[in-house]
Order: structure tokens, then C-alpha cells, then sequence
């Protein structure tokens, strides 16, 4: 029989936020966190790859990345689950999804977005430019 673990959070309010946020403007993602990844991470199969561990206390570090638009990942990064599995215990600590900064801010006020991919109202130029950039790339 398969390990079953349960979840926990590094600070539950602020992963809700995040995670209101992807269900909020990228469905798909959301849809393949939930019923996917997690049910997997619950099962026991450890998704994504290791990027630290720590003997001592006998836990090891994900990242697992979220399925996305590949404009969004070219402009905001990757979407990134970071989890931590303590082993002995059968928990994974939820920690949080990035990029961060622009899930909280999609959190607290509307994105708008341009040529479809979101833009931050803090960096909306900066945003706007990557985009511009990345399509004349493409031509």
C-alpha cells in the first residue's frame, strides 16, 4: 500500500489567496492543480522535482511546475508550486505558488490584460513591453 499524506500550510490564508487567483485567470491550471496534482501529492506520488533536502529533519523541497500559457511564462515566469513532504509524519506543507507577487496583486484588485496575456498594475509598462518584444521576436 501507497503512503497517503495530508496537507498543511505554511500560512493557509496567503496560499488561498494565490490559489483564488489561478482559478481566477487561468482555469486550466487551476483544474490540473486540484483535480491532478493534488490528488497525486495525497496518493503519495511526489510530483515535480527535489531541490533541497534536509536529513536532519528528514523532509525534502519541491517544485512543480504548473501547466501555463507559454506568453505568460515568457513574460511573468513559470507558475510554481513549492511544497516541502516531512516523510515521517505523511505531510506535505503547502508553501506557496509563484509568481507571487503578481498572484496577490490579481488577488486584491482586476488584471487587465493585452494581446491576451495578463499585465501587473504595478509594472504594466514594463509588462507591456516584454510582450510587445517577445511578438516581433516571433515575426
Amino acid at each position: 500500500m501507497t503512503k497517503s499524506y495530508i496537507f498543511e500550510y505554511r500560512d493557509e490564508n496567503e496560499f488561498n489567496k494565490k490559489e483564488r487567483s489561478v482559478k481566477k485567470y487561468n482555469m486550466l491550471a487551476y483544474k490540473k492543480l486540484i483535480f491532478e496534482y493534488y490528488e497525486s501529492l495525497k496518493n503519495g506520488d511526489l510530483l515535480g522535482k527535489v531541490v533541497s533536502t534536509n536529513s536532519k529533519e528528514n523532509t525534502k523541497s519541491y517544485e512543480l511546475k504548473i501547466p501555463t500559457d507559454e506568453m505568460f511564462a515568457k513574460v511573468h515566469g513559470e507558475m510554481i508550486l513549492h511544497y516541502t513532504v516531512y516523510e515521517d509524519k505523511n505531510v506535505i506543507l503547502l508553501e506557496t505558488i509563484t509568481p507571487e507577487e503578481l498572484l496577490m496583486e490579481g488577488h486584491k484588485s482586476e488584471l487587465s490584460t493585452y494581446k491576451g496575456v495578463m499585465i501587473s498594475k504595478k509594472n504594466a509598462e514594463k509588462d507591456m513591453f516584454k510582450i510587445n518584444l517577445l511578438n516581433m521576436l516571433e515575426r
